[in-house]
């Protein structure tokens, strides 16, 4: 992603303080670090790699198990260097035959070059992506763990999308490439609201409000950190703006979706070798996986 530094009522109302910290019981935070441990296992998750090819066919198996209804996306897209990429989207889909959805997507690859490196030697390199696209995928399948066990309110659609991290960021090419293909590929009921996980496990977790958030969607922010707000963790949700970020959720808000990102971008190791799994904490993955099991009720 690139980085810069009311308009709409609730869509649905939100619950009780008591019945938010209810809640925050049902989403393991020790299981959703084991599923980052288990994406780092594969090794670089670059798109055509035997790691990335691996990471896919292992978050299918996990959907199959837990979802309703599954839908694989398979694509090739060709680089403007001419290289074509074989590519996959996941939707694991909760109650599928419902109108009203909710879509929660994150990215499950990593990036070729950690260019933020300060080693010039290491900017070549690719980005370990234990933050930076495991902490996403490590939410979203264990909000499918919690759904599993307790069916949602509504409609849930979890979507896992492929190549968000591969180009380049500052011209806008051959990035958010599964997010453009699941937009010209979507239902005819578009979600009600979308809500984006990235860079969400750091051990020193703060998420500030994001700004092309609160431009296209200020009800959505509102609703989700109100939320954390009531189950506790004000302390981590900060209601400020704290930057602008070009990712996934903005081609989703160019389609007429509500879509949000919640993400921490105060992460020295961004788009560097020291993305690792130690950066990560189960903690903080609760704290997210938490509010985002609660706003399916």
């Amino acid at each position: 992603m690139k980085v810069q530094f009311c308009l709409y009522f609730l869509l649905m109302p939100l619950a009780a303080c008591g019945a938010g910290r209810e809640q925050s019981r049902e989403f393991s935070g020790d299981s959703a670090m084991a599923y980052v441990n288990a994406q780092m296992a594969f090794g670089y998750r670059i798109p055509n790699t035997d790691g990335h090819r691996k990471t896919g066919d292992w978050i299918l198996e996990r959907l199959k198990a837990r979802v309703d209804s599954v839908e694989v996306q398979s694509f090739n897209h060709v680089t403007v260097k001419g290289d074509t990429l074989r590519l996959r989207n996941f939707i694991g889909r909760f109650r599928p035959a419902l109108k009203d959805r909710i879509l929660y997507l994150a990215h499950w690859d990593t990036r070729p070059t950690a260019e933020n490196s300060p080693n010039l030697a290491d900017q070549r390199k690719p980005t370990p992506g234990a933050n930076d696209g495991a902490s996403g995928v490590a939410v979203l399948l264990g909000v499918a763990d919690a759904l599993k066990k307790t069916p949602p309110t509504f409609g849930v659609d979890l979507l896992f999308v492929d190549a968000e991290d591969y180009g380049d960021f500052s011209v806008d090419q051959d990035v958010f490439i599964g997010t453009r293909y699941y937009i010209k590929h979507m239902p005819e009921m578009k979600p009600l609201f979308a809500v984006l996980f990235d860079m969400v496990g750091d051990a020193d977790l703060q998420i500030m409000e994001e700004s092309y958030s609160v431009a296209g969607a200020p009800e959505v922010v509102e609703r989700v950190w109100t939320r954390a707000e009531e189950m506790g963790y004000g302390r981590v949700f900060k209601p400020a703006v704290g930057y602008a970020v070009s990712d996934d959720h903005v081609p989703l808000q160019q389609a007429g979706i509500r879509a949000i990102d919640v993400i921490d971008f105060n992460y020295p190791a961004w788009h560097t070798t020291e993305d690792t799994a130690d950066k990560v904490s189960a903690k903080s993955l609760g704290i997210v996986g938490s509010v985002a099991v609660s706003l399916t009720r």
